[in-house]
């Protein structure tokens, strides 16, 4: 079962932290956006094309190949967005993060871990697998926060090959000043470390996953903002094997620490092997420029394709398909 968690979080909003937040009207719906791509060729939620800024295509579009090539289930948790997405979902809460330079990011924290372990004791019992995805604009920034908060050095990705890096940091530093902390100083914390300066997606996750039966097998399927769950459930003393899917374009980032995070917090991981430098549209090229690189569980939804018997060449090939029909019906 492949579910997708969407949530928004204010921090997105300060310029040229996030592609996504680019154009602040255009915000609310990015994560919607991506969740109508599990079930549709192209979002319902919004006119426009779930493109970035710069006319990138959003990684959903991979996700949604992968899962017509593989046929696997899939699902939309909403857990913090002030836009429902028009395709299938469960709302949680519709509370958006809040900027915890200034104040707690998730107040309503318990709540919400509640709602997401009672939805986990729902899981299928037949299903052996669970891969658990995320959309969250500004999510590396809020990564980096819960990762340094509980002691793990390291700088993040992003969606774009020019990386905020001091931006992330004086973030940061003002959310450290906020709460009197150094590095590591909300370890043994746990979901309560996410509350003060993460997203609602990082609490619903962590708390979705810790709540499944010990038989099945847990799959985050994201980049850096996977590991800051990983970390969050090792903080709990989740001890459970954890493997984080990406792809290769946020292993190869010298900024996103995937291998060493994944050493320090006890997770194994994975990068797709994705490669569109052969593409005959510029949108698909240029993700082997560092453009996009990951998000809407792209890599994770590659690892659950493959694992299901698809090869890479049918998913790419389905990916250029739907590009090129999203392209030609404007």
């Amino acid at each position: 079962m492949f579910q997708l968690f969407i949530a928004e979080t204010e921090l997105a909003r300060i310029p040229g932290l996030s592609a996504a937040g680019a154009n602040v009207d255009v915000l609310p719906y990015t994560a919607p956006a991506d969740a109508d791509m599990l079930f549709y060729d192209r979002p319902k939620v919004a006119a426009s094309l779930p493109f970035d800024p710069f006319g990138h295509p959003s990684p959903a579009i991979v996700t949604r190949a992968s899962l017509l090539e593989a046929g696997f289930a899939a699902g939309t948790v909403r857990v913090g967005t002030s836009i429902a997405p028009a395709s299938p979902h469960v709302t949680i809460s519709e509370a958006v993060g809040r900027d915890m330079r200034f104040e707690p990011a998730v107040p309503d924290f318990e709540k919400i871990a509640e709602e997401a372990a009672e939805l986990a004791s729902k899981f299928d019992k037949k299903d052996k697998c669970a891969v658990l995805a995320e959309s969250v604009p500004g999510g590396t920034t809020t990564a980096m926060l819960v990762l340094r908060a509980l002691g793990y050095h390291g700088t993040v990705s992003s969606a774009g090959p020019e990386n905020p890096l001091a931006l992330k940091e004086s973030v940061w530093r003002d959310t450290a000043e906020r709460l009197g902390i150094k590095e590591g100083g909300l370890k043994g914390y746990g979901l309560a470390a996410a509350a003060e300066l993460g997203d609602p997606m990082q609490i619903a996750v962590a708390a979705y996953a810790a709540a499944l039966p010990e038989s099945v097998e847990v799959t985050l399927a994201g980049g850096t903002q996977m590991m800051a769950v990983a970390a969050i459930l090792r903080d709990m003393g989740v001890k459970r094997d954890l493997l984080v899917a990406t792809t290769k374009y946020v292993h190869i980032d010298p900024t996103s620490c995937l291998e060493e995070y994944a050493a320090k917090i006890g997770v194994r991981w994975y990068a797709a092997p994705l490669d569109f430098s052969r593409s005959r549209f510029k949108g698909l090229a240029d993700y082997e420029k560092g453009f996009i690189k990951e998000g809407v569980g792209a890599g994770g939804a590659v690892w659950y394709a493959q694992r299901l018997g698809v090869s890479m060449e049918r998913i790419q090939g389905r990916t250029e398909t739907l590009y090129e029909k999203m392209l030609n019906e404007g």
